[in-house]
């Protein structure tokens, strides 16, 4: 046997180091990530990537082998370091309700510091409109369970009003989702520590005083 020839063995039959992959995996999704924010879909070639990354073309297709699936794992991981961040700042806090102005907080302050998350939100819907679902709403609704048993747990203490959780987990993911997207349009860049503050006062303490709500439900325009 050739001495290239059992090296080449002894290579095959040495076991895969996970963790190597995992890092490069993550080095190629964020070199990704800038690309596509940046070129866009149709304009960001694998070879860019691969340049960037000072790796082969093909090492790139190891780990992804189509542009699509490089898109749409960059999209994914976003929304894996998305719900990291929430659920981070939100387990940091020891109390129910801090604990859901600790994951607006974190939600408003991801997307500040990352645009390029947004962009690729944005091209997403743009490029990839046979898909059922956005990877963003598949992620949403996988998450939501934990915040709705929360909520449960406040209205049963007492401290949110006896509404369907459905509605308030709705409610609250459309505002934020909705001020994610009007932050980015409008290059907004006031704080999100700020908007936080915002949109938890108007959502917690809403708009009318007590003397408000009184004559309102007096109307009968409570509402349901």
């Amino acid at each position: 046997m050739k001495p290239v020839e059992a090296t080449a063995r002894r290579r095959r039959g040495r076991p895969r180091d996970e963790t190597l992959v995992a890092r490069r995996r993550e080095e190629i999704l964020e070199v990704a990530t800038r690309l596509f924010a940046t070129r866009g879909y149709q304009d960001m070639d694998v070879q860019v990537a691969a340049d960037a990354l000072r790796v082969g073309k093909g090492t790139v297709y190891r780990y992804f082998p189509t542009k699509r699936e490089l898109f749409l794992a960059a999209v994914d991981r976003a929304m894996r370091l998305l719900k990291d961040q929430v659920e981070q700042a939100a387990e940091a806090a020891s109390e129910p309700l801090d604990r859901v102005e600790a994951a607006v907080r974190a939600y408003l302050g991801f997307f500040e510091a990352h645009p390029e998350f947004v962009e690729l939100l944005i091209l997403e819907r743009a490029e990839f409109k046979d898909r059922k679902k956005p990877t963003y709403f598949v992620h949403r609704d996988a998450n939501l369970g934990p915040w709705q048993d929360l909520f449960r747990a406040l209205i049963a203490q007492g401290v949110v009003r006896d509404v369907p959780v459905e509605r308030i987990t709705t409610v609250l993911g459309d505002l934020l989702y909705g001020t994610m997207f009007t932050n980015f349009f409008a290059r907004r860049r006031a704080g999100s520590e700020a908007q936080a503050n915002d949109l938890l006062d108007v959502v917690l303490h809403g708009i009318l005083t007590p003397a408000g709500q009184r004559r309102r439900a007096g109307r009968g325009g409570r509402c349901k």
